[in-house]
């Protein structure tokens, strides 16, 4: 399946970046708003372990877990004002749009990072 290959010497797959993008959407807003550890939460220790596919892992499956994170996220912010500190990162309190900003760069980032892959994918 294009959506696993791996066509880079990491882990970026295409799925693989959808899956991350679910943890993002996790640790931004799941652990640095709602106060929540990555263990209660369900979701691996490290950046590198989120890209990581499991047999059960489908297209469908990693699109459906990154809409619940995404609703997730809305719902934990919706009573917020840009200038709230979220204290529930390892950097200590930030305000709400620093949040907001960095998972955008960090989406375009990966967005990048699809295109390409997408392109090699197309390519084959």
């Amino acid at each position: 399946m294009s959506s696993r290959r791996s066509l880079v010497p990491s882990r970026t797959t295409l799925l693989g970046l959808v899956k991350h993008a679910a943890f993002v959407e996790q640790v931004w807003f799941d652990e640095a708003v709602i106060c929540r550890p990555r263990a209660e939460i369900g979701i691996p220790a490290t950046p590198d372990e989120s890209f990581v596919l499991i047999d059960e892992d489908t297209v469908d499956s990693v699109r459906a877990a990154h809409e619940a994170a995404s609703a997730a996220s809305r719902e934990a912010t919706a009573a917020l004002d840009l200038d709230d500190l979220v204290h529930g990162n390892r950097r200590g309190p930030l305000p709400l749009r620093w949040v907001y900003l960095h998972v955008l760069r960090e989406l375009a980032q990966h967005a990048g990072h699809a295109d390409i892959l997408r392109e090699q994918v197309l390519a084959a």
